[in-house]
């Protein structure tokens, strides 16, 4: 059995977009006048949609001694208090720097064109919302490599749930058991399990921490112009 499409995810997978994340999420810091977050915690935060990592940046915050002094005194003051203005704030400032501080995995071009050249139609699928995954595909050059783009707000449910991977395999006319999933976290392989598509994993990106070598899949990759083999679906 061969691939006669592939579904990728964009963060982590075919772009580098930590250094979005941290400068956007710590313009919103600096305007709470809370201390700075660690690249490293971001990245393990990342994945999961933009309104989890607001959550969790909340909640990690909150919980630090060095914030406690800086307008939370008052116990109204929750995750859920600060939450809409770090929302919008988070939306404008990542709208503004999108794809300024990110950058193509090496491999990436050179692998979309690989698949291109197999005749496979290609789909993204992503938890970024769709407007600033289309704009940062456009910015670098990959967008023409998709006949469709779906965001995490695209549907009502966004991965790990199957639904989006299930719409991207109706949007490109295929088969889920035919269709090959590509990502970087355990949440792009529990969605690729539940709807059904073969899944191969990249060793760089954002799984919270964890090897990625430690979830099944059918091949575990440095780059992704080494994904040629994969296409057997075995």
């Amino acid at each position: 059995m061969r691939a006669q499409a592939v579904v990728l995810d964009l963060d982590g997978t075919l772009v580098d977009t930590l250094g979005d994340f941290v400068v956007a999420l710590n313009r919103c810091m600096s305007e709470l006048g809370w201390p700075a977050l660690a690249p490293e915690w971001v990245e393990r935060a990342v994945g999961k949609g933009s309104e989890h990592l607001i959550r969790s940046v909340l909640g990690h915050q909150l919980s630090q001694e060095a914030v406690k002094g800086v307008g939370c005194a008052c116990p109204a003051l929750t995750v859920g208090a600060y939450y809409p203005r770090v929302w919008a704030a988070y939306q404008q400032h990542y709208r503004d720097i999108n794809g300024q501080f990110a950058q193509t995995y090496p491999g990436v071009t050179e692998g979309l064109a690989l698949l291109r050249n197999q005749g496979l139609h290609m789909a993204c699928v992503t938890n970024k919302p769709v407007a600033f995954a289309q704009d940062l595909l456009d910015k670098l050059g990959l967008a023409a490599a998709f006949a469709v783009v779906y965001g995490g707000d695209s549907f009502e449910r966004k991965k790990p749930d199957p639904l989006p991977l299930l719409k991207a395999c109706e949007a490109l006319g295929t088969n889920p058991a035919n269709t090959l999933m590509v990502g970087d976290s355990v949440n792009d392989a529990q969605a690729a399990n539940a709807a059904g598509l073969p899944l191969v994993l990249m060793t760089y990106g954002y799984n919270h921490g964890q090897d990625i070598r430690q979830t099944p899949a059918l091949a575990w990759l440095d780059r992704l112009d080494q994904i040629g083999p994969c296409l057997a679906l075995r």
